[in-house]
């Protein structure tokens, strides 16, 4: 990657992104060979502000790799018998197997933020679960699980244009919610969430990692080579194919499909 092109406070073009995404994804296909091969389990966390651009890297990250290996996890709200459970417990069933990448876009550390937050938890329930969530994340390290969490912070007006246009743009309405219109206004409580977080929750074995996304594209780029810096990961050997000779036809006469053809207006 050339420093010059990157330098600077303007935003990546487009074109040096894609670029630059192609040579990333072609690592991620590479990553998935060996998660399969060598029956990894690695769970990557993501967090963030509102309108971070947590949903557009996750992805840029499956974008080229399949989804029987690469699994997303964005769970809905709480049933009433999942509310009864311990807290934990809903997330621990999507965990990783054996040759699995799962990806939660958010995640058990609802509890300490948006939770905390707007008061969908105690704050006993809140400094509870931070407290005992290293442990609980030792265990999951202990067993196996490579566990990469991520922080995505977008500045304070950046947020705001961005919210913005999802009020203007009738393409992206259905990403605002009346939860993002209150949480707007509690942009320093969350700051303060977060804070006591990462103190509390960082550790040795799971570390939180930053990532500034302002420039969504180099906030994307960034985080992917970090990801991919994480798992030991070793590419398996190309193989050499070729494509079969199909036999003749034998007979068979393709049909007239027109009549099953959709209306073509482009």
């Amino acid at each position: 990657m050339e420093k010059n092109q990157h330098a600077g406070p303007g935003r990546m073009s487009r074109p040096v992104y894609e670029k630059e995404l192609a040579r990333l994804h072609a690592e991620l296909v590479a990553l998935q060979q060996w998660v399969k091969a060598s029956g990894a389990k690695i769970c990557v966390v993501f967090e963030g502000r509102d309108s971070a651009g947590k949903g557009g890297t996750i992805k840029a990250i499956t974008a080229k790799v399949s989804p029987r290996v690469f699994r997303v996890v964005a769970l809905p709200a709480p049933t009433e018998r999942e509310r009864s459970q311990m807290y934990i417990q809903r997330y621990i069933s999507h965990l990783p197997a054996a040759g699995e990448v799962v990806i939660f876009d958010r995640s058990w550390y609802n509890r300490a933020g948006v939770e905390r937050v707007m008061g969908f938890c105690t704050e006993e329930q809140a400094q509870r679960f931070l407290a005992m969530t290293p442990d609980v994340e030792r265990a999951m390290v202990e067993s196996g699980i490579v566990l990469v969490k991520y922080w995505l912070e977008v500045g304070e007006q950046e947020q705001t244009k961005r919210l913005q246009s999802r009020i203007d743009d009738p393409r992206k309405v259905w990403k605002l919610s009346d939860m993002d219109l209150r949480s707007y206004t509690k942009w320093y409580e969350f700051g303060a969430a977060r804070d006591d977080m990462l103190a509390m929750t960082s550790s040795a074995w799971a570390p939180w990692h930053v990532v500034r996304t302002d420039d969504k594209k180099r906030g994307r780029l960034n985080l992917i080579t970090h990801l991919l810096g994480q798992v030991p990961y070793t590419p398996l050997p190309a193989r050499s194919t070729t494509l079969p000779q199909r036999p003749t036809a034998d007979g068979y006469v393709e049909p007239d499909l027109t009549p099953y053809l959709i209306p073509a207006p482009f």
